[in-house]
């Protein structure tokens, strides 16, 4: 609305204009934090379906994982990190992630 018109308009008119901006902005906001908390959700749900996948394709590997303790899988997963090979590769993976995102 054009500073014009408003100045043709009385106080209880402005007022009314002002609540009704008001309750459209209030509106807005709420839809805001909604879609907020949607992108919260969906990261968390992205993320525990990684996680879940990941877990899943480690206790394959590890042939009897009710065997071992959360300590000894961990120490495996230094001892394999620490190799040049899978450094080397865990390298290359990501500069051919980088390189297809660009």
């Amino acid at each position: 609305m054009s500073t014009q018109n408003l100045k043709n308009k009385s106080i209880d008119e402005l007022r009314e204009l002002l609540s009704k901006g008001e309750a459209e902005l209030k509106v807005l906001h709420n839809k805001s934090k909604y879609y907020d908390s949607q992108i919260n959700l969906l990261t968390r749900k992205e993320r525990t379906h990684r996680l879940c996948t990941r877990g899943a394709m480690l206790e394959k590997f590890l042939g009897c994982p009710n065997e071992l303790t959360d300590e000894q899988v961990e120490k495996i997963l230094k001892i394999a990190f620490q190799s040049e090979t899978v450094g080397r590769a865990i390298e290359q993976f990501r500069e051919s992630n980088e390189n297809t995102t660009l």
